[in-house]
Parts: structure tokens; C-alpha cells; sequence
């Protein structure tokens, strides 16, 4: 026979694992600091314009 499983246990511990998965996007996401977002604020703009740069022009009609 199997095991018996407490469902509202089983519940519970699936949205503590939800909620945790959550919580370390969000640290990735939010847990940093002023400085720091700026620096990667500044690093993603360099390479946007570094990337444009590279783009060749259309030939016109």
C-alpha cells in the first residue's frame, strides 16, 4: 500500500518553494546597489551603441 500524504502539508511546502524561487529572482533583480545598477546601466548602453555602430545601411531604392 502507499505512503499517506498530508495534502495540505504537500501544499504548503510547494508554494514555499514558489515563493522562494521567486524571492532569488527578485534578489537577482532588485538587490543591487545604486552604483552598481548604474555601471550595468552604463555597460548595456556602451554595448547598444557599440552594436548600432556595427550595423551596416541599407541600400536605397
Amino acid at each position: 500500500m502507499g505512503e499517506v500524504v498530508n495534502l495540505n502539508k504537500a501544499r504548503k511546502a510547494r508554494d514555499k518553494a514558489e515563493a522562494k524561487r521567486t524571492a532569488d529572482a527578485n534578489r537577482l533583480t532588485f538587490g543591487r546597489g545604486k552604483a552598481e545598477r548604474l555601471t550595468m546601466q552604463k555597460e548595456r548602453d556602451r554595448d547598444a551603441a557599440r552594436l548600432n555602430g556595427h550595423k551596416l545601411d541599407e541600400p536605397e531604392a
